[in-house]
């Protein structure tokens, strides 16, 4: 069955359905499991957000690994952000920050978007006779790839009084639409916003940014413990040509593909982060000796149980006990089969 959202045709089908029932479903349960993983989960966010900056910031053609981005982040000096990807990473980092610490106050309007995207692009010189205002020149979306090349998405809005007016509406939209379903309320914006492309650069990073905020402040609060922006990453190919499709068919397009893979993305990330808690649970009770193995399977994947042993000073005997409570347990994987068998983290 078709519906008309905002300028959109959305297909209300079953495979939708199931995805928000299992979404919510969740969600609902969200609260009592951050009460008992409390302290676990401190850890989880800073892993996600080192994740999310570094796989965000990639996707724009940045070159930094995460743990380059852990390394910058943690000793990070401003004074000394000389190239360009330093200058992203911190700029991504400052703004999730911000949404996470703030976003109950963060309010969908204008000048607040203007607002993130000065923040956003703040370190970067080359981006101070843009950042915080809407474009002034044509930009079209394009898909950076790893060896250098670019390829055309879509032309996006004009420059100029259809970008101010699309914007208008896009917000106007949002905040009075109390019916639309919040995952796919925000699912819409965020494919709107980076349709229109109101910033001369950094939408794309802008966009997942407004991802996370929009699912916090509709109460999805377990978003900032896992990346979403590495999920994203992770299935590059399909976010560029579920986005072309849709936007191909521009204006009044069918934007159904891009929905269920906005909520697909979101349901995997939810199955990532129960397994994460899962570990760190597991990991919390273990014994030192369990703890040291899982320690050097993570810094030496591909690893075999004589090195472990050789390696850590336990007998073999005892490895080869512990390793299958670990596989069992998810918190190593085994690999290969007899004098080839070798050992890596999740």
């Amino acid at each position: 069955m078709d519906n008309q959202v905002y300028t959109f045709t959305l297909n209300l089908d079953w495979k939708l359905i199931e995805f928000i029932s299992q979404i919510d479903r969740f969600n609902a349960s969200w609260t009592s499991i951050e009460r008992r993983e409390g302290q676990s989960l401190k850890q989880l966010k800073s892993i996600a957000t080192v994740g999310s900056v570094g796989a965000s910031t990639r996707i724009e053609g940045s070159r930094m690994s995460d743990e380059e981005v852990y390394v910058l982040l943690k000793a990070m000096d401003i004074t000394k952000l000389e190239d360009r990807d330093s200058q992203e990473v911190v700029g991504y980092f400052e703004t999730m920050d911000i949404i996470s610490e703030s976003y109950p106050d963060v309010e969908i309007s204008e000048s607040r978007l203007k607002n993130l995207h000065n923040i956003l692009m703040k370190y970067s010189k080359k981006d101070d006779w843009h950042k915080g205002d809407y474009k002034q020149h044509g930009n079209a979306v394009e898909a950076n790839y790893p060896d250098g090349t670019k390829k055309i998405i879509f032309q996006t809005t004009e420059a100029g009084f259809p970008t101010q007016d699309a914007m208008r509406g896009l917000i106007d939209w949002y905040i009075n639409d109390d019916k639309t379903h919040p995952l796919v309320k925000s699912a819409l914006f965020v494919y709107e916003f980076g349709s229109i492309h109101p910033f001369q650069d950094g939408n794309g990073r802008l966009s997942r940014l407004l991802s996370t905020l929009l699912l916090l402040k509709h109460g999805y609060k377990w978003i900032q413990y896992v990346s979403f922006e590495h999920e994203i990453e992770n299935r590059k190919s399909e976010y560029y040509r579920f986005l072309r499709s849709c936007q191909a068919q521009r204006p009044n397009e069918n934007v159904g593909e891009w929905i269920i893979f906005f909520l697909d993305a979101l349901k995997n990330i939810q199955e990532q982060l129960m397994k994460k808690i899962e570990v760190s649970s597991f990991e919390a009770q273990s014994s030192p000796r369990e703890k040291a193995i899982i320690t050097f399977i993570g810094n030496n994947p591909g690893c075999k149980s004589g090195e472990i042993a050789k390696k850590l000073g336990i007998p073999g005997h005892t490895i080869k006990r512990i390793l299958p409570d670990l596989i069992k347990n998810n918190l190593i994987e085994k690999y290969g089969a007899g004098p080839g068998t070798n050992y890596s983290t999740l």
